[in-house]
């Protein structure tokens, strides 16, 4: 089975963005980079910091719960 070039991989691009639209495809890639973050982050990956965890911890302490 041959491999596909540079050619057959832009007319494919093109073929994708003409289905989906730009705003769409950005879309995409935006959750498909959030997921492979997130996926490394459940698996130990040492280079990649958890972001939510950090973002968490304010609101676990109870700092706010007087607040209501």
């Amino acid at each position: 089975m041959p491999s596909l070039g540079t050619a057959e991989l832009l007319i494919i691009l093109l073929i994708v963005i003409a289905v989906f639209g730009a705003g769409k495809l950005a879309n995409l890639g935006g959750a498909l980079g959030k997921g492979v973050k997130d996926f490394k982050t459940a698996m130990g990956d040492p280079n990649t910091k958890p972001e939510n965890d950090q973002k968490a911890k304010p609101d676990s302490e109870g700092e706010n719960s007087g607040e209501n």
